[in-house]
């Protein structure tokens, strides 16, 4: 599954360049698919949707960081663990119960992120 952000975070950044998907944004930032990734053109999104590559989008949080699911691959293929998880300070980056993902699926995400 993926990972989530709870409002005990404390914007610390400590999660933000760990993720090797930049998956995770600060709070206010708009988050687009492309970014740090090698997606260009129509991608699909996890509900079925599809959008440009490049498309801007509306921040998932206004006052702290947070996670764009969509991204989140729980760095499966890159690391043992989820980097975010790992480093924050007041344990906030939580498996997101919302979205439940097999490691399989998670690293055909990161396949079709980083083609």
């Amino acid at each position: 599954m993926a990972i989530k952000i709870t409002d005990e975070c404390i914007n610390c950044g400590a999660c933000e360049p760990e993720c090797p998907n930049n998956a995770i944004y600060e709070g206010g930032v708009e988050w687009a698919i492309a970014d740090g990734t090698s997606v260009k053109g129509s991608f699909t999104l996890l509900d079925g949707s599809t959008i440009d590559a490049g498309q801007r989008n509306a921040p998932g949080s206004v006052d702290t960081y947070y996670i764009v699911t969509n991204k989140c691959t729980e760095c499966q293929g890159f690391h043992e663990e989820p980097q975010c998880a790992a480093v924050c300070p007041v344990d906030c980056c939580v498996p997101d119960e919302m979205y439940q993902e097999t490691v399989d699926e998670l690293l055909a995400k990161k396949e079709k992120l980083h083609v």
